[in-house]
């Protein structure tokens, strides 16, 4: 995974997301504003978001259910941001898969130095959501455990590399992947052959994943760039 440059910064008062913003982006990173849970959603669905900082208390969405609806789909860091300080408030927080949480007011460094523990902690290696996960009402079924994956209850046999390359899009559902990145997560750092022979590797997958290879929903062509998975996970 690259290091992490996108943020999105989500809080509908615009001093706190502007002085948020403006202090990332001196410290080298890309920033993403919303103002509500909603812009905040599709900015995640259209962006490959590296970190989240999220306020709870929007004009439209709990940020608790934004938090819930972000975990359906990613493990992307998240910090909550909130007036709140019950200790019961913070407990929820996490549980709902906060990686930390920082009441208000509380000071840039504070919360850059926190966003740097939690980065610290993830590590570069995200674990999937779940040991086993399906997408579209069970049509597709991933078990990361026993490394099998079944199509329709069916189950599909996929070679090493193909299983590398469909782990690394499922872990990190909507992200695009270039080529490049694909290579480094399916062979050795030491592999030098040509990109497109990940073409192949995604033709061959798609035979097997998609109910028409032709106009896949799972392993999506991102033109220009790559590839995404896509999918409604369960």
């Amino acid at each position: 995974m690259p290091h992490p440059k996108n943020v999105l910064v989500v809080d509908d008062e615009q001093m706190i997301r502007e002085a948020v913003s403006s202090y990332l982006v001196k410290q080298g990173y890309q920033v993403f504003a919303a103002e509500t849970g909603r812009e905040a959603l599709q900015i995640m669905e259209k962006q490959t978001i590296s970190f989240v900082i999220l306020d709870l208390m929007l004009p439209d969405l709990p940020g608790e259910q934004v938090c819930a609806m972000i975990r359906k789909q990613s493990r992307v860091p998240m910090i909550m941001l909130t007036a709140k300080t019950m200790e019961s408030d913070m407990l929820n927080g996490l549980d709902l898969g906060a990686d930390d949480y920082i009441t208000k007011p509380f000071s840039l460094k504070n919360l850059y130095a926190r966003m740097q523990a939690v980065l610290r902690r993830s590590g570069e290696d995200l674990k999937p959501l779940a040991a086993k996960f399906s997408w579209n009402s069970g049509d597709l079924v991933i078990d990361y455990e026993c490394r099998e994956v079944h199509k329709r209850g069916e189950p599909v046999s996929v070679t090493p590399i193909e299983w590398k390359i469909l782990s690394a899009f499922t872990k990190y559902p909507q992200r695009v992947f270039t080529r490049d990145e694909l290579l480094a997560a399916a062979f050795d750092l030491g592999f030098d052959g040509y990109d497109r022979v990940i073409d192949t590797h995604v033709k061959n997958l798609r035979k097997k994943i998609e109910d028409d290879p032709r106009r896949p929903v799972y392993i999506r062509t991102v033109h220009g760039t790559g590839y995404r998975f896509g999918g409604d996970a369960r």
